[in-house]
């Protein structure tokens, strides 16, 4: 590659921030294990992001700056559930979060989550599943795209997708 143009590559999305992989709420077991092995042979912080669709984004104000709060004050500690269950799959693959991973739950749309998350990191670089198998699954895709072909329409930077297997095993 010593022959080509270093200019050809100048604003190139590729760069040495932390690798996102993008968990569903029960994470395949291969993912995670691929992710974190390119994490590690990169020498990145591995950045599992959990994105709850069933929440929306309302504003990027910081929490310091805002003028309102919530008209419910007790805290929804049922929307913490899936993190929990998810924190928890992840650490029996990956260990106590710490240096080498870490966690961020996020809401909205998931590849337009995964793709903020990545911009605002400096990513290297995003991982996310294949197409799940079955029946309901093409049906779901009938309806809505794929996380994948969505992000690599969205996203400047490398989206590496980990093929899934057939009645792949779940936590």
């Amino acid at each position: 590659m010593s022959d080509l143009p270093s200019d050809r590559y100048q604003g190139s999305a590729w760069t040495h921030g932390p690798l996102i992989v993008g968990v569903p709420w029960e994470p395949p077991r291969r993912l995670v294990a691929r992710a974190a092995e390119l994490a590690d042979g990169l020498d990145v912080h591995l950045v599992c992001a959990f994105v709850d669709p069933s929440g929306y984004l309302a504003e990027f104000d910081a929490a310091r700056t805002r003028t309102a709060g919530s008209i419910d004050p007790q805290p929804n500690r049922e929307s913490l559930f899936p993190a929990a269950e998810v924190r928890s799959a992840l650490q029996a693959v990956l260990g106590t979060p710490g240096e080498t991973w870490s966690l961020r739950v996020l809401n909205g749309s998931v590849p337009e989550a995964l793709a903020r998350l990545a911009d605002s990191t400096g990513a290297a670089a995003i991982v996310v599943g294949g197409p799940r198998y079955g029946a309901r699954a093409s049906f779901s895709r009938l309806l809505e795209r794929s996380v994948s072909a969505r992000l690599v329409r969205i996203q400047r930077r490398p989206v590496i997708v980990v093929p899934g297997l057939p009645r792949e095993s779940r936590f």
